[in-house]
């Protein structure tokens, strides 16, 4: 199935796994205005399909994820007049696929800078290959950088590494990324795809609801303890009890075969 989006943004489902994929190889797969209103579409499109078990983020071309936010656009869409719808669409975009039931993995071939980094940052998985670049320019821009996404990066590297990398504004390895925690695994160009595929066939296969669980359950860890909503967790935990899918679970094990989840 192919979801309707801008050409400058890929969106299909395949097998249960659906891919988001930016499609602008020439600018670097830099992220203008309309394809944050295609991410949101999309995301929501993905959320609505109860066949869609995993969402992997990636970009065309091979030479980068994203690098970020299309500078040439900021006179005409990040004026006065503008900053407001655009800073909206870029908000529903980032929130859509940040705050996505389906679990996401972030396939990161190239650069990975500014607004691209924080689109992988709001994945739950990344997975690079050896080749890619981090960073976040905001310091050499001018810009100001939003909490949510500050605090995003602190919960995943700590305040010391997220100083760094906005203090300094410099470009970060594959292998200083995965040191301080910016992604999950680091490989070799070649082999990327594939480890993605296989990370998202996984995924695929294990009972959707006791990973929306898990997914929700992190997600609330990581808030204040006031704000923390335990009941709704405590509620996910007793859904996935009750399902079809752990009777199916436990005939599968005691029978020695796959299951076969169905979200439900």
């Amino acid at each position: 199935m192919t979801i309707a989006v801008p050409e400058s943004l890929i969106a299909r489902v395949s097998d249960g796994i659906a891919a988001l994929t930016f499609n602008r190889p020439g600018k670097h797969n830099a992220i203008n205005y309309e394809m944050w209103c295609g991410i949101g579409a999309a995301m929501r499109a993905f959320e609505a399909d109860d066949g869609v078990r995993v969402v992997v983020v990636s970009g065309a071309g091979g030479r980068a994820f994203s690098a970020g936010a299309d500078i040439s656009e900021f006179e005409s869409q990040r004026n006065a007049e503008t900053l407001a719808a655009y800073n909206r669409a870029a908000a529903e975009g980032y929130d859509a696929l940040r705050y996505s039931g389906k679990p996401t993995i972030a396939r990161i071939d190239g650069y990975c800078i500014g607004g691209g980094l924080g689109i992988a940052l709001g994945c739950d998985l990344r997975i690079a290959s050896d080749r890619s670049r981090f960073g976040i320019p905001a310091a050499r821009l001018g810009l100001g950088y939003e909490y949510d996404g500050l605090k995003e990066l602190v919960d995943l590297v700590g305040p010391a590494a997220a100083k760094e990398i906005m203090f300094t504004a410099r470009r970060l390895d594959a292998r200083e990324a995965a040191a301080i925690g910016l992604v999950n695994r680091v490989v070799a160009p070649e082999e990327l795809e594939a480890t993605v595929e296989e990370y998202a066939g996984q995924i695929a296969e294990n009972a959707p609801l006791t990973v929306r669980a898990c997914k929700r359950i992190v997600a609330e860890a990581l808030k204040d303890p006031e704000q923390r909503d335990l009941a709704l967790c405590a509620q996910m935990v007793a859904d996935c009890y009750a399902s079809e899918d752990y009777v199916e679970g436990r005939r599968a094990f005691m029978e020695k075969r796959r299951p076969q989840f169905k979200g439900r």
